[in-house]
């Protein structure tokens, strides 16, 4: 929370803006709400002018195709949603092209996975996709491919999939349009000394606290996703706004002023590897760390087996783990510079101690500070 001055969209150089199954999708009709999109295109369009280069997460390909398909009460089965998905995809990048090219703009999809985001190749081959159709002038329109996606490997929500996406094309701006213009002290459906929060310098737990549970509905996200991802983008460099959708060119009204929460850049973001490892959404181990081990990594020291005081779950050497303290507070994400197996036979260990302990030669830390990212 700050008085700081908020970003201006007037000055994104490039700009991803995530849109929800709400805001794209009319539920009575079951179909695209084109007046609205068409607004958004002038938008776009008009960012496009000042020279800014526009990515777009969109929702809404499930939604569209629960009526035709006869899916309309209850819960999906993930065979469902991925019927759904393949069915409505087609619609979804159809009415996002017909939108796009009455504005003289060429649309582009992709579709991804957790593993083109996680898979350090794959996110590079991506990355590079991206790039060069921006640089083509055309409009990336993203989506999760939940045609394919099991239930263990979705991101589930488009909020975070949008941070990767802005971590991708090195984006300065992220816009999360939803159906509140932006963070509250509390649900200010609920509770009217609720205050708005215009401008967030840091995510202090206090901020994350703000955090609810997703909404009922077509949406998975809600503002905990929201905060997930302000975290993945500012890690970033890259400033978040969550911003009001529903009223017609809501981009516009956002460049003239309307009210949105800012979420700003960290100062020291992190170079393109530890970007990539402090965004990561599916980390395979933990590894819990006693105090003096937390206050080290705060200094920029390595993780040294002695500070550790539990290893859980099973992972590689090389795999992603999260680094938690004694209370369960996630501190950092890391490289692991041992599988989890031996990771246990050390811990606690000294590092001079490594060597006998396994039999062999190794590292004498468990993650380097290099493969390190404090959260």
């Amino acid at each position: 929370m700050s008085d700081a001055t908020s970003p201006s969209l007037a000055h994104a150089k490039r700009l991803v803006i995530k849109i929800g199954s709400a805001l794209v999708v009319d539920a009575e009709q079951a179909a695209p709400r084109q007046a609205w999109l068409a607004s958004v295109a002038e938008d776009i369009a008009m960012l496009r002018r000042q020279g800014t280069a526009v990515s777009v997460v969109s929702s809404g390909a499930i939604a569209l195709a629960r009526h035709s398909l006869g899916l309309t009460n209850g819960a999906l089965r993930l065979p469902e949603k991925q019927a759904a998905a393949a069915v409505g995809q087609i619609r979804l990048a159809q009415a996002w092209s017909n939108a796009l090219s009455a504005q003289g703009l060429t649309a582009a999809q992709l579709l991804l996975t957790p593993d083109d985001t996680e898979d350090r190749r794959r996110y590079l081959n991506a990355r590079a996709t991206l790039t060069t159709l921006l640089d083509l002038g055309c409009i990336p329109v993203i989506n999760e491919n939940d045609t394919i996606a099991t239930a263990e490997i979705r991101f589930g929500d488009n909020d975070r999939l949008a941070a990767r996406v802005a971590q991708m094309t090195e984006a300065d701006q992220l816009i999360l349009l939803s159906d509140i213009d932006g963070l509250y002290t509390a649900d200010p459906r609920t509770d009217p000394d609720a205050r708005h929060l215009p401008v967030i310098e840091n995510l202090t737990p206090e901020i994350e606290a703000m955090g609810g549970e997703p909404p009922p509905g077509y949406s998975s996200g809600g503002m905990r996703t929201k905060l997930l991802a302000a975290g993945i983008a500012t890690r970033s460099g890259c400033a978040m706004a969550i911003a009001l959708g529903k009223t017609l060119n809501p981009l516009r009204a956002l460049m003239e002023g309307a009210r949105c929460s800012w979420f700003l850049p960290q100062a020291n973001a992190h170079t393109a590897r530890k970007q990539w490892i402090a965004g990561s959404l599916n980390p395979v181990g933990e590894i819990v760390i006693d105090a003096g081990a937390a206050k080290a990594l705060q200094h920029g020291s390595s993780l040294l087996p002695a500070g550790v005081v539990e290893v859980r779950g099973a992972f590689s050497q090389g795999d992603l783990v999260e680094v938690l303290n004694t209370s369960g507070r996630v501190l950092a994400h890391g490289l692991a510079a041992y599988d989890a197996e031996d990771a246990r036979r050390i811990a606690g260990h000294q590092s001079t101690e490594v060597a006998d302990i396994l039999g062999r030669s190794g590292r004498d830390v468990l993650i380097h500070r290099d493969d390190l990212v404090v959260l």
